[in-house]
């Protein structure tokens, strides 16, 4: 059964569009959906620095655009998406690419959305000065714990032992200096504000009144939330969650474990990819993943499909 999931901010680097930018449809598809969100998502995708796709509102519905072209480019036919596909799931902001690519929302309304999102989120973080680090090994239980002593949230539960910490750029300096047990590292996260936590309260009600508009489609294959891993099957649902889960936290190890549960043999996770398919070979042993970095990824992606479905096939044959 193929997973395909998609990432979230930070996952962006400079110029990284730039090889996508020669396949059939992908410049056409993103001039679109840059007149839609009035954002030159080609610019910034092929041009624009490190801090300049740093910036919350841009990051967002470049990263969403970035998965929904990455997706289309690999499955020919938009149709075979859910006939392919056992699940779909992404993280944080990568959830809105999810959503679209399960025909929850049409792709310019996802990008409206997400843009609206981005702003909103860029606001509430300059209300005052947070971020999020991403901390290395140790016991969860024993990170959060030590992580609510010092103040701050458990914003993003990854699995494979990784949890990434949210709060006050001051709250983050003392972890730096006193991590919890067992944890290695304390890696600052190229993004502007501490995400899933109550710092981003403003951008829930701003997000709320940007979905009010929307008349969400029910998902056409399984949807798996952040927000506690379990399949939605609505698409009221699916919104709901989207709007509150910008003020909570991330619980993709939730979602590895339904991967699980559903009988994942591989994961595919669409560009700009490689940080959702690093976690799943340490938290999910003998699945097989790919991430789509560049279209030269896009044949053995094809070629996973296609094994993926022959198994299934042969599976229900027996």
């Amino acid at each position: 059964m193929l997973v395909l999931v998609a990432p979230g901010q930070g996952a962006q680097t400079p110029g990284f569009l730039t090889p996508w930018l020669d396949l059939p449809g992908v410049r056409g598809a993103l001039e679109a959906w840059s007149d839609a969100v009035r954002l030159d998502l080609v610019r910034y995708g092929t041009e624009g620095d490190a801090e300049e796709i740093r910036d919350t509102a841009v990051a967002q519905p470049l990263l969403v655009a970035a998965g929904l072209a990455s997706a289309y480019t690999l499955f020919d036919d938009p149709a075979d998406l859910p006939r392919k596909v056992g699940a779909i799931a992404g993280h944080s902001v990568g959830e809105l690419t999810a959503a679209a690519l399960a025909g929850v929302l049409p792709d310019e309304e996802t990008l409206r959305l997400v843009r609206a999102r981005g702003l909103a989120m860029a606001e509430a973080a300059a209300i005052t000065a947070t971020g999020m680090s991403a901390l290395l090994g140790g016991d969860p239980e024993v990170s959060v714990a030590h992580l609510e002593k010092l103040g701050l949230t458990p914003a993003n539960v990854n699995g494979a032992g990784q949890i990434v910490a949210a709060g006050t750029l001051e709250q983050l300096a003392v972890l730096n200096e006193d991590k919890p047990e067992g944890v290695r590292k304390v890696i600052p996260l190229k993004v502007a504000g501490a995400f899933h936590t109550h710092h981003m309260a403003p951008a829930v009600d701003a997000l709320a009144k940007a979905a009010e508009a929307l008349t969400p489609a029910d998902p056409k294959l399984s949807y798996v939330s952040n927000k506690d891993g379990r399949t939605v099957g609505t698409g009221a649902e699916v919104l709901t969650r989207l709007v509150g889960q910008v003020a909570n936290p991330v619980r993709w190890d939730l979602c590895m474990e339904t991967f699980k549960e559903l009988g994942v043999t591989a994961i595919i996770e669409v560009a700009p990819g490689g940080t959702l398919v690093g976690l799943a070979k340490r938290a999910l042993p003998g699945v097989r993943t790919l991430a789509l970095k560049t279209p030269d990824d896009l044949d053995a992606a094809r070629e996973l499909i296609a094994e993926t479905t022959t198994s299934a096939a042969d599976a229900a044959g027996a």
